[in-house]
């Protein structure tokens, strides 16, 4: 039996790499369209036009350079000439730090009250007359505020080293030749940040101890590193959606991110800022845009999702294709485009990597010291004219390792390191909706110091915040609510 099949010819234009193609071809049905991708070419044909100039500034147009380039106002920056000594065995020989104040600090200089941010925040927290545009927290700060009044308390808020809003980072020169440091930036660790904001607070602000250390995701690590490193120099702590340890199931997340980015063919293995040489390098805005989309997966709940988009098309008469179709889809294709040009891919990779390190236990604590000794004597006895030798100049030779350490074992060493911090007043919020730092993570943290009246611990169901991990920004009663109150106490 024979079956007549209708066969028609098909001319599909190529966009991109082969543009100048067509292709002919007999077909039973056209060719789909991909305009998600159109659109990713033409963002790289534009890049590959920008100004030959290295030198940026806010009148670039968004389409030719990078925002993170053009955020250079609106901050202050602390300058150390004195090197830190990291916890990986690297070196920063100087470094800066981009921050911002709101409020005045008193005559005792016992109300300041230290911002961490997350992952990607600038210094930017609240609007100012410096920069009047609102800031990340903008709902959470300012004049009788309920959680931040500036009107008692002396708000600092700073970029995280490894950033790119004014702090140093892989988009920094290298005071060795003054070209960016790229890949050539050491690895960072939590307390490695923590260490240089201490400088900040102390050497600068002339302040011997916080009132508070606040910070929520990346930034609830460090507020806990904060008082781990300096116990004496902080009075409350406040934790949000964050951890003692990383857990494997975030640092796997973190890992198709970082995956997802360094496959982007511009990467160049983090070398791809323009230079003298190769002007017209394209940022490598495709990756960057990919792994945001699947971070944002894990910062957002699925039953907001479900009350926002449920599983709606954008048209539902039209036949379904590869590029965003589903509301869903358009939400996370949104997201990573408006971030693609936003934050250094570089910055990215390392604070993610960064997150991925943090551990408060004991033999973290003890080979970190060990390390950074080794990082001083061996900064302080080569000569000036001699290539440092790193950890990295060795060649990677992977082994395979079998858990070496049990469940209880492991348990026992973080509770051990997290001694310092024992006896603070510290407040702990967890979110039920939260994917990327679920709840159980922020009752590990309870558990481990032990119950008292010193700590309290909020958990908000799905009655409270469908938001998953992203509610520490827009929870101005559950969140904000709950950490005034905890401030004001004693006050």
């Amino acid at each position: 039996m024979k079956c007549n099949l209708r066969i028609r010819t098909t001319q599909v234009f190529c966009r991109g790499f082969h543009q100048s193609s067509v292709i002919r071809s007999r077909s039973s049905n056209p060719a789909m369209q991909f305009p998600c991708l159109d659109k990713m070419e033409e963002l790289s044909a534009q890049l590959k036009k920008r100004p030959s100039s290295c030198s940026l500034d806010a009148t670039s147009s968004p389409h030719n350079e990078p925002v993170y380039e053009r955020v250079r106002s609106g901050f202050k920056v602390f300058q150390s000439d004195k090197p830190l000594f990291l916890d990986y065995g690297g070196v920063l020989p100087k470094f800066e730090i981009a921050y911002e104040t709101w409020g005045s600090l008193n005559k005792a200089k016992s109300n300041a009250v230290l911002i961490h941010t997350g992952l990607s925040a600038s210094s930017h927290a609240k609007s100012s007359v410096d920069n009047p545009h609102p800031g990340w927290w903008e709902k959470f700060i300012g004049p009788g505020n309920s959680m931040l009044d500036t009107n008692k308390f002396f708000v600092i808020c700073t970029n995280t080293l490894g950033g790119c809003y004014g702090s140093t980072g892989p988009s920094s020169p290298d005071p060795a030749d003054n070209s960016p440091y790229a890949t050539r930036f050491p690895m960072l660790s939590v307390q490695d940040i923590i260490r240089g904001q201490e400088r900040l607070v102390t050497e600068l602000m002339g302040i011997q101890k916080l009132y508070a250390s606040i910070g929520c995701s990346m930034g609830g690590m460090q507020s806990l590193a904060y008082a781990q490193q300096f116990p004496e120099s902080v009075e409350k702590v406040v934790t949000v959606s964050a951890c003692a340890r990383s857990h494997p199931s975030s640092i796997a997340m973190r890992h198709a991110q970082r995956q997802v980015l360094m496959a982007d063919q511009h990467w160049s293995r983090g070398f791809y800022y323009p230079t003298a040489a190769e002007p017209n390098k394209i940022l490598p805005h495709v990756g960057m845009k990919l792994a945001r989309e699947i971070a944002t997966v894990t910062y957002r709940s699925g039953p907001e999702w479900e009350s926002r988009f449920g599983t709606e098309r954008l048209n539902d008469e039209r036949p379904p294709v590869l590029c965003p179709d589903f509301l869903i889809e358009t939400y996370l294709d949104h997201q990573g485009e408006k971030f693609s040009l936003e934050y250094d891919a570089n910055s990215f990779l390392y604070l993610s990597k960064t997150m991925d390190l943090f551990d408060l236990s004991k033999s973290h604590q003890d080979r970190s010291k060990r390390r950074r000794a080794e990082a001083r004597q061996q900064y302080e006895t080569q000569d000036i004219n001699d290539e440092p030798t790193r950890l990295c100049d060795v060649p990677y030779e992977p082994i395979k390792k079998n858990r070496t350490t049990t469940v209880e074992e492991a348990r026992e060493d973080l509770r051990n390191g997290m001694d310092p911090i024992k006896g603070k007043e510290l407040l702990v919020i967890g979110v039920k909706s939260d994917g990327l730092f679920p709840y159980w993570q922020q009752r590990e943290i309870v558990d481990l110091l032990g119950s008292g009246r010193e700590i309290k611990h909020v958990e908000l169901d799905e009655s409270q915040s469908l938001f998953g991990h992203d509610t520490f920004l827009l929870d101005v009663e559950h969140i904000g609510g709950s950490i005034g109150r905890f401030l004001r106490e004693k006050l």
